[in-house]
């Protein structure tokens, strides 16, 4: 009698909350499952999931008054924000690992030739990278994460695919002829999500693949090195100089280092603008805070 109770309570819940009418619930090996009277369903889990995979960069937003980001949990728009986040008002470095110890897997999304960069096109930013494929090729998803969005986009995307990835990050996967996950499905890296295509706004099949942090676009090549088919580093410091329009990689797939030998009147600020890094990257490449006392003399790593 008291697990019917629960149950009833339990279904009353559901409906007021999406207002839909509850036929049954069904336990499955992924959790329990709402069947609806339409003969739609969604996972328990779903229904009030707030989007966050990454509480150091949900927490630090949140706790920011100033900024007051959003980057809220929809299935059926492409940016959640609407872009309303502006990531050049960024003051601070964020770190966060793009692969660790629990999420540890990266798969490109095709192995195929790059054949458009990120960057100033045709009298548009092109936000993402072009790889080659062949119709009906399969497109994996490239970290663990959850789908966030899957179906035909009206505004030139075609069949549209957009994953939430433990890392903080989103992954845009477009014109697809085919999608073969849906909204709310939990995804590991390199299980198929897609058939590569030519839909929406597209001159001949091609994935469209982009990188997205609160829904401001990143250049693909500061985190994939598309040339060795793997991650450029597992860290990524997250900064404003990522978000201006068309930014080049803050390094190249070599990964070069570079160093500076301190002048007078030299400070960190002036180190960083003139090597094109931040004053955080430089702390961490050497070692020293914000406050060490810069020497005549000596030799920075600055990349």
């Amino acid at each position: 009698m008291k697990f019917i109770f629960i149950l009833s309570f339990f279904c009353v819940s559901i409906q007021v909350v999406i207002a839909q009418k509850v036929k049954d619930t069904l336990d499955t090996p992924n959790g329990k499952m709402i069947i609806y009277e339409n003969r739609t369903w969604e996972y328990l889990e779903d229904i009030n999931f707030d989007g966050v995979l990454n509480d150091y960069v949900h927490n630090y937003f949140v706790n920011d008054s100033i900024l007051n980001f959003q980057w809220p949990w929809n299935n059926d728009l492409c940016y959640s924000s609407n872009r309303k986040n502006d990531l050049l008002k960024l003051n601070d470095t964020l770190w966060t690992c793009l692969t660790d110890s629990v999420y540890s897997d990266f798969v490109m999304p095709f192995d195929g030739k790059v054949t458009s960069r990120y960057g100033y096109r045709r009298g548009r930013y092109h936000n993402g990278i072009d790889i080659d494929l062949q119709t009906g090729d399969t497109v994996v998803a490239a970290f663990d994460g959850k789908v966030r969005y899957s179906k035909y986009n009206k505004s030139g995307f075609g069949n549209l695919i957009v994953i939430r990835h433990y890392n903080g990050l989103e992954t845009f996967y477009a014109h697809l002829s085919e999608l073969l996950v849906v909204p709310n499905q939990w995804v590991k890296a390199g299980d198929p999500i897609g058939l590569g295509g030519n839909t929406g706004r597209s001159y001949g099949a091609h994935l469209h693949f982009e990188t997205r942090f609160y829904d401001a676009p990143i250049n693909p090549e500061e985190v994939i090195d598309f040339k060795n088919k793997r991650i450029v580093d597992e860290n990524l410091f997250i900064h404003k100089g990522l978000f201006y329009p068309g930014a080049a990689p803050s390094f190249s797939a070599a990964k070069t280092e570079a160093y500076y030998r301190i002048r007078k009147g030299d400070t960190l600020g002036h180190i960083a603008r003139r090597n094109k890094t931040t004053i955080s990257q430089i702390c961490r490449l050497n070692n020293i805070s914000s406050n060490t006392i810069l020497r005549l003399g000596r030799t920075l790593r600055v990349r």
